[in-house]
């Protein structure tokens, strides 16, 4: 009977979901007391039934009644705890096998060396002076620093050659300028930026140098607590909320002398870029959105608005606003950087990241953020060694060979199909360049396959049942209908469809997901590092098995790229087409992160297609 009992309970809740809409007259006035809900009846449990995919008797479905009652009686009393979205549950996600042994040592951060900055030398200097109108700095100057990396910017922050009050004027300029354009700022942080900016150059200036992040200006995604500040989620109906500390990852920057210059865009609780005030841009085609969901923290970053960003990713959303925006993207291995002060959407997925203009900015953020805080229980003590001077060709390079070509297009295929057959071959050779640009550094590349039977995709259900968990009240009130987003993608569907994923599913599914970490693990013993475009099913399996990733810019579509299927403004399907990026991803094994960002910075430097920078009028 008890076992019947959960498998049921999404049924149950289809009753107990048809009831409470009846009583709702207006949003946030749903009563879901257990003496408000409708008496669970045998027809109740046949609709169930079919959802479950199971069948039932009627003999059982009269012994289950009682139980079945008291269950949801149960159900009832945990809602009126009204959990907060900040308390996670009992258990914690480990995607680590068995056997496996952490580098637990910390090494001194080796950067590389000393970069030549003379040439920005006369745009530090125009900057740092008076910005007014009859004295700003003629835009080719502005722009060389705008664009410039955090190695070069903390190089001339070190050296006094640029102030980061100049620095941090000079973003919150531009932010204030291309928002209007790309719409990438929820809330700019522009007193506190200026105070701790101007308290940077008086350390700096009294040699106490905190690191290579000092006084350098950044930009949050708005799932991130700042005290003093709203963080909305990028979420209608929050767009007043607001936390009383900061997140983890704003604490640790702060202790590093970075300046937190604005709240960034995010799609509406952390899904695609489309938040409550508009659909955030992509600086390189402005009628394009700029996929999520760290919609801005990759628009700000590749317009030059922003030094550096945080991102998050649970499924995507620094891989593909990276790949969209052209920028470069570290999505770390899960549970190296805690999450303490973060939106949760998934417990067991989401992970926290720089992205920045190249690798080794993203390597230097990573060293500033990552390691245990005491309280988000998923982080491991394991440590970020960053060395830029490692030797990346003593490493083992796989790559998923077949994604890399493009399948024969079938007889008869429709014309949408040959459209899409035709992007994808365009798109492929860009791929093809990499593996041939990788065999001439002298890497021998090694054909690997992603395991197969783990069926990553159907693992996905997931995601979605811990976040409708995470967003409980969001739907059982109504005020799911305040965000702007309402079409079956969106979250407000997929929530209350995860309501019907039954807890025995969801452990099943678990217990699956154990097999792909251990597949994925048979993987990376014969490699370690595995090249691969940025989409198709190693997205959802390395998210799934918690492996690292980063997201690079790989060149950018010609004059004679196919165009999107979509082309009109914001619209979801304008996307790709001429003049706009494409990206490459190196995946690495758990907890390998600054060994494979070593491997993906060499690549980047071979080729410089990060130096691209967009056209934004």
């Amino acid at each position: 009977m008890v076992g019947l009992g959960q498998t049921l309970l999404p049924g149950i809740l289809l009753g107990m979901a048809a009831e409470v809409e009846a009583q709702t007259s207006a949003v946030g006035t749903a009563d879901t007391s257990p003496t408000s809900l409708a008496k669970i009846t045998p027809a109740m449990i046949d609709a169930a039934a079919v959802i479950a995919g199971i069948t039932v008797t009627d003999e059982q479905k009269a012994v289950m009644l009682e139980g079945l009652s008291k269950q949801r009686d149960s159900i009832a009393v945990i809602r009126t705890m009204q959990i907060p979205n900040s308390v996670a549950p009992a258990f914690v996600f480990d995607p680590v096998p068995a056997g496996m042994v952490l580098d637990t040592v910390k090494q001194p951060m080796r950067i590389s060396v000393s970069p030549d900055v003379a040439k920005l030398g006369e745009a530090a200097v125009l900057v740092s002076r008076d910005a007014s109108a009859a004295n700003a700095p003629p835009p080719a100057f502005e722009e060389a620093l705008a664009f410039a990396s955090v190695r070069e910017l903390g190089e001339l922050l070190r050296t006094r050659k640029v102030t980061s009050l100049a620095l941090t004027k000079m973003y919150l300029s531009r932010l204030k300028r291309y928002d209007s354009k790309l719409h990438f700022v929820i809330t700019l942080t522009e007193e506190r930026a200026l105070k701790r900016a101007a308290d940077a150059d008086a350390e700096i200036a009294a040699g106490k140098y905190r690191g290579p992040l000092h006084g350098i200006p950044w930009g949050a995604k708005d799932l991130l607590a700042v005290k003093g500040y709203r963080t909305t989620w990028g979420a209608g109906g929050l767009e007043e909320q607001s936390f009383d500390y900061d997140a983890t990852v704003v604490e640790r920057l702060d202790a590093g002398g970075a300046v937190l210059v604005a709240k960034l865009t995010m799609g509406a609780l952390a899904q695609g870029d489309l938040w409550f005030g508009a659909r955030t841009r992509n600086p390189w085609n402005m009628k394009q959105g700029s996929s999520g969901s760290s919609a801005g923290s990759a628009s700000a970053t590749a317009a030059g608005c922003v030094g550096f960003a945080i991102g998050t990713e649970t499924l995507g959303s620094i891989s593909s606003p990276s790949t969209r925006c052209g920028v470069t993207g570290l999505r770390p291995t899960f549970g190296f950087v805690p999450r303490t002060g973060a939106m949760a959407l998934s417990w067991t997925m989401d992970k926290i990241g720089p992205i920045c203009r190249n690798v080794e900015d993203c390597a230097l953020v990573m060293d500033a953020i990552h390691g245990p805080d005491g309280k988000d229980r998923s982080v491991k003590n394991a440590v970020f060694n960053w060395d830029a001077a490692f030797d990346w060709k003593k490493l083992r390079v796989g790559f998923l060979e077949e994604e890399f070509s493009v399948p024969a297009l079938p007889a008869g295929a429709s014309a949408a199909d040959k459209k899409g057959y035709e992007r994808r071959g365009y798109d492929a050779k860009y791929g093809v360049n990499a593996l041939d640009e990788l065999r001439n550094m002298g890497v021998k590349l090694i054909p690997v396959k992603l395991p197969k039977g783990n069926h990553f995709g159907d693992l996905t259900p997931l995601l979605e049942a811990e976040a409708a968990a995470a967003f409980d009240d969001l739907t059982r009130s109504g005020r799911d209908k305040l965000l702007t987003g309402q079409q079956p993608f969106d979250w407000p569907n997929q929530f209350r469809v995860a309501r019907f994923y039954s807890a025995v599913d969801y452990i099943q599914a678990q217990r699956a997901r154990t097999l792909a970490i251990e597949a994925m693990a048979k993987v990376f013993a014969d490699v370690d590092v595995i090249v691969t475009p940025s989409s198709g099913t190693q997205l959802t399996a390395t998210n799934m098995t918690g492996h690292p990733a980063v997201i690079l810019p790989n060149g950018v579509r010609g004059d004679g790229a196919p165009m999107p299927d979509k082309t009109g403004d914001g619209d979801r399907e304008n996307q790709g087409g001429p003049g706009t990026p494409v990206s490459l991803t190196f995946l690495g094994a758990l907890y390998s992160d600054a060994r494979l960002a070593a491997f993906a910075r060499a690549y980047q430097e071979a080729t410089s297609f990060h130096l691209a920078r967009p056209k934004l009028g």
